[in-house]
């Protein structure tokens, strides 16, 4: 009422500027349309004919009207210091003493400034004063001109969630009798003779609301007319009651259908049926309706949680390293390349090699790039958190990384998160108790609190993943030597596809063997590798042979997290980077980092840094760092345990992830 009483005064205030009579209006709508007529009745007192005046119209006026005001008074203006603070773009603050606004013209409040209207600058510069209109103003807000036109802003509050309602032990029996609004997607809609079923999710949780819908409420005649189907967005309105089923503990009594959005049933692209999910990454943008994949996403939701929980708990700042960088942390040379020298028009996606900037060697020509040389999506963190962890102790970065490895395999994604820790003043030791209690502590955050959906997982998914987390979550991690390792896996009898020997790499087989078979499902860290197949800047031990690096291996999997020393003894580091034949110049800053305040520490294990060959990044700054990496990111802890899915997009099958077959149980 109050807003259809503003905007009447609206109407009649507009008019009466105009010198127009509303008798009609005054007639339909008192006592605000009176209240706005004595009102401007004290304005007009305060306009006078002045020729050096702009002329002006009124911004609610019509456009005869405005002519009107134009014609009659020439050019109008307020007087100084009667009406400042009064006015808004589109109002000014006449009241009745009852709280009504009035809209109206202007530009601001004291001081005002100027605004264009029909064509000209209307200009007013007034103070305030203390008119009758001012006072009763002051009466009826208690807080002058600035809470005329305030609009108020309401309280962000946690919207009620099917988990929150169906969540607990009780199962929901705690809510029975609550009155409640549920708004979510439909997924099965059964329509009885006298009433229907509706079960509704809205992505919190696993499991469905029921309701029970009578053909006497509200919004009952877009379920009988066949609107009401699996995929439509529908808000429910309601008591939430006891079920009389057996598959649930409570529903909803509804006491209010409202359809929101409408779905095709015939068209509706997740059936409740079986799909693979090579179908599923055809419909990307739908797939995260069904039950695996909003299982995953609220599972790498908790895991992503839980990871900043715990490095926070444990004193580590979070630093965000560059997406796009110079350099090759890796030094395999897959990056993928970000550059402008290529037209980047989606609307042509047609390019001639002509229209490629290239020198007169015919090489492309880097000068006319964005960044002036070759730039990259990154492949690691590591070295922007080194350059932090040498100034903040403990510091680890968490975002995407990218690699352009032409790879099918499941072991192999070309976008993921990755967690990289880098520890000052910390040994091998550190970096192997960090990483054990990492695990153990997101393991049993998943387990506590996304139960449904990890027994999704084992029924549907793979059998016995429960199992084999809570094994990580309780049992001791093995501790053994990349030399002891060796010796244990030539006396096996168990056939390797590649042989094993002192020196060589250990593949996926004989690291799965250690952990699944040797030591009967728990997982193992390896330490002390032969230096030859690790990276220069890895602490060398007493042996000369071997370097202090350590790999944590865990069942389906191998190799989960990678980690090692740094070598913060500035001779060895510069001998070991001339034996490898590496250029110093190109290592300057690493360097830098031993001369100047070294610290024992850990790092990330990455086969070889290299940086840009001039010694320089003119994107990222390239320095020295310490910690270990969780190589598979937030979805580790599902992928090592060989649960995989795919992160393809649309009808053209882009990679970005890479899964094995399986069907998803919708």
């Amino acid at each position: 009422m109050a807003m259809a009483g503003a905007s009447t005064a609206t109407s009649v205030a507009s008019a009466h500027l105009c010198g127009l009579r509303c008798p009609s209006i005054l007639s339909r709508h008192q006592p605000h349309a009176v209240a706005a007529s004595v009102a401007l009745t004290h304005i007009s007192t305060f306009i006078t004919s002045s020729s050096s005046a702009p002329k002006f119209s009124p911004l609610n006026c019509s456009a005869s009207s405005s002519r009107v005001l134009s014609r009659h008074c020439g050019g109008a203006q307020f007087k100084s210091g009667e009406l400042a603070g009064k006015f808004s773009w589109r109002s000014f603050g006449v009241t009745d003493g009852t709280g009504v606004k009035f809209a109206g013209f202007g530009a601001g409040n004291a001081g005002f400034g100027s605004r264009v209207l029909w064509g000209q600058k209307f200009s007013v510069n007034a103070t305030l004063a203390e008119t009758e209109i001012s006072k009763e103003q002051k009466n009826s807000s208690g807080d002058g001109d600035k809470s005329q036109f305030a609009l108020s802003v309401p309280a962000f509050q946690k919207r009620l969630r099917i988990a929150d309602i169906k969540g607990g032990p009780d199962e929901g029996l705690g809510r029975v009798g609550e009155k409640m609004v549920v708004r979510g997607w439909v997924r099965t809609c059964r329509v009885q003779k006298t009433f229907s079923f509706i079960e509704v999710n809205d992505g919190s949780t696993l499991s469905n609301l029921q309701a029970v819908v009578q053909s006497d409420v509200e919004g009952y005649d877009t379920i009988e007319s066949g609107l009401v189907t699996t995929g439509a967005s529908v808000a429910l309105e309601g008591e939430l009651i006891e079920s009389q089923g057996s598959k649930q503990k409570v529903e909803l009594k509804a006491t209010k259908v409202t359809l929101i959005g409408g779905s095709d049933a015939t068209t509706f692209p997740v059936q409740k049926k079986k799909l693979t999910r090579e179908y599923l990454r055809t419909i990307a943008h739908m797939r995260p309706r069904t039950n695996t994949f909003g299982a995953v996403a609220r599972v790498r939701n908790a895991l992503a949680y839980a990871t900043h929980q715990f490095f926070q708990e444990k004193g580590f700042v979070w630093v965000a390293s560059p997406i796009i960088t110079a350099s090759d942390c890796e030094g395999a040379g897959e990056q993928f390349c970000v550059t402008t020298l290529i037209p980047n028009s989606h609307l042509d996606p047609k390019t001639k090699v002509s229209d490629i900037p290239a020198t007169k060697d015919g090489v492309l020509d880097w000068s006319q790039d964005f960044f002036g040389k070759p730039a990259f999506l990154t492949v690691s963190g590591q070295l922007n958190a080194e350059i932090y962890a040498t100034s903040l102790c403990d510091v680890y970065t968490f975002g995407p990384t990218f690699r352009a490895e032409n790879s099918n395999t499941s072991r192999h994604l070309a976008e993921f998160w990755m967690i990289e820790p880098e520890l000052a003043f910390s040994d091998l030791k550190d970096d192997m108790a960090c990483a054990t209690a990492f695990l153990k502590y997101v393991v049993k955050h998943i387990l506590e609190n996304c139960k449904e959906d990890m027994d999704f997982f084992d029924k549907w998914v793979e059998k016995g993943i429960i199992a084999r987390l809570q094994a990580v979550a309780e049992k001791d991690f093995i501790h053994i030597t990349y030399t002891d390792a060796v010796d244990l896996l030539t006396k096996t009898k168990k056939k390797f596809e590649f042989p094993v020997k002192w020196g060589c790499d250990l593949q996926s087989e004989h690291e799965r063997y250690l952990t699944e078979e040797a030591f009967k499902g728990s997982p193992v860290i390896v330490t002390d590798y032969p230096k030859d197949i690790k990276a220069f800047y890895m602490r060398e031990n007493e042996d000369g042979k071997t370097v202090a690096a350590m790999d944590v291996l865990v069942p389906r999997v191998g190799e989960l997290i990678g980690g090692s020393q740094r070598e913060e003894r500035l001779d060895k580091l510069e001998a070991r980077i001339e034996e490898l034949g590496l250029s110093k110049e190109s290592y300057w800053w690493y360097l830098d980092l031993r001369r100047y305040g070294t610290v024992v520490q850990d790092t990330v294990v990455f086969r070889r840094v290299t940086p840009d060959p001039k010694g320089r990044d003119a994107i990222m700054p390239l320095k020295g760092t310490s910690g270990w990496t969780l190589t598979v990111g937030v979805a580790s802890l599902l992928v090592f345990y060989g649960f995989r899915l795919t992160q393809r997009v649309g009808n053209q099958g882009l990679k970005v992830g890479s899964e094995e077959e399986s069907c998803e149980k919708v």
